[in-house]
């Protein structure tokens, strides 16, 4: 007998596990192509995950609630005519789970009273937070969701916390030691690594800790990684963009009332980017030891800041081959899906090269961390009116431009100042050079 396993699969660039938030099959179920299995959440998507095959269900190894690393076979299908099979007891159907300390009761709730009285699922870290803050299962219950199927997050609880308390909540109260004081490493790390340095400090009587939530840990040690990794190189021009806001002041309301969506500069600039990197293939490259690999597929990935003060990066697949319209409509989707907690898998995934809007917070520029595995990503600051000296038949003169600084923090092991400076005055050039006459 064949059988095809079903993995935990990928769900972005530093995802190394999910939470099975619904199991939606059983054992012996007769599944089809496409049918959904389960669903899964982590801090960054939510998501369905389809069986690739035809089948039956012969092998569950977790359950709902369970917390899987990425790559994990999470069920068995067998594959063509299998008999019916008998179902095991139920402690055999799951791999085994450390018992964890949230199941005790604290305070006026625990975990096991949360999901014995109530119909609606709770995440392991949900449930954490419930107990060690004292909600009750009925304010819990009271909570609106913002997850799939009004599922309750995190962030849904803290907000409840924020008006219950009258302050702003960011973390479930954790026993803290005295200075010095050490953020433990994500259990999630993939490998062993060196032990950090750590940095003594003292605390003060009115100082508030803080601890990192699971998506803020991520990207911090995503940018570790990525500093270790990759020697950073910034390079800096100031483009001329009068001609390329001008256009966009005269079209946006026919653009929008054309489309059905905003025009913002960000579409026009991953345009130039995409055709730069178009001329510049090493640039749309990732570094596998001592080998580059020249990516055929140039997406684009912009990153958005979230209401909870995180960071994601949705990516515009194929962006070179997409009018300003294409651009328009993608960017605007990803950006409000990012927003909204509604991204899939695959939205953040695939990315080639990464942009990052410091011009979003009015900041006239900055030197970006590269995200890895890329080799490069472009910083576009405000846009400022400046007094410029341009030439005319009768001379020179000095007139009110609009200017804008583009940075592009670039990996010098296989990025030398010649392609990146080349590069970034391309782009340069293509938003400096911006044709006002052009149709929408």
């Amino acid at each position: 007998m064949s059988s095809f396993e079903i993995i935990m699969p990928k769900l972005g660039e530093s995802v190394q596990e999910a939470t099975i938030t619904k199991m939606l099959v059983k054992l012996n179920d007769q599944v089809e192509e496409d049918d959904m299995l389960f669903e899964i959440a982590t801090d960054k998507v939510d998501s369905e995950i389809p069986c690739p095959v035809d089948g039956k269900v012969i092998e569950i190894r977790f359950n709902e609630g369970d917390v899987v690393p990425v790559g994990e076979v999470v069920a068995l299908i067998a594959l063509g005519d299998v008999d019916d099979i008998e179902e095991p007891a139920a402690e055999t159907t799951s791999a085994p789970v450390t018992e964890s300390p949230i199941e005790e009761s604290v305070g006026s709730v625990s975990t096991s009273d949360i999901q014995s009285s109530s119909g609606r699922f709770y995440s392991p870290l949900v449930k954490s937070i419930a107990a060690s803050e004292n909600i009750s299962v009925q304010e819990l219950e009271s909570i609106s969701g913002n997850g799939i199927d009004g599922r309750v997050q995190k962030q849904d609880v803290l907000n409840f916390l924020a008006q219950r308390n009258g302050s702003a909540v960011s973390a479930p109260k954790k026993e803290v030691a005295a200075s010095p004081v050490s953020t433990p490493a994500p259990t999630s790390a993939p490998t062993p690594v060196a032990e950090k340095p750590k940095v003594s400090m003292s605390i003060g009587a009115q100082d508030q800790i803080v601890e990192m939530d699971r998506m803020r840990r991520i990207i911090a040690d995503h940018m570790v990684m990525s500093k270790q990794t990759s020697p950073h190189v910034t390079a800096m021009v100031e483009a001329d963009v009068t001609d390329m806001v001008n256009w966009r002041n005269k079209v946006k309301d026919e653009f929008l009332k054309k489309e059905g969506t905003k025009i913002t500069f960000m579409p026009i600039i991953i345009e130039a980017v995409s055709k730069a990197l178009r001329e510049f293939p090493g640039i749309n490259a990732s570094v596998d030891g001592y080998n580059v690999i020249l990516r055929k597929n140039i997406n684009v990935g912009v990153a958005v800041a979230l209401p909870s003060g995180n960071l994601i990066v949705p990516v515009i697949k194929n962006s070179d081959q997409k009018n300003l319209v294409g651009l328009a409509t993608d960017m605007n989707r990803l950006a409000n899906d990012a927003r909204n907690n509604k991204l899939n898998p695959d939205d953040i995934s695939g990315g080639t090269f990464t942009i990052s809007n410091f011009g979003s917070f009015k900041n006239v520029m900055g030197t970006p961390i590269i995200n890895q595995p890329q080799v490069a990503i472009l910083a576009v600051g405000t846009i400022e009116k400046k007094p410029a000296v341009v030439e005319t038949p009768v001379g020179d003169a000095i007139v009110v431009r609009q200017k804008m600084f583009l940075s592009l923090s670039y990996d010098h092991r296989v990025v030398d100042g010649a392609l990146g400076g080349a590069f970034l005055r391309k782009i340069a050039d293509y938003l400096e050079e911006f044709d006002t006459n052009r149709a929408i």
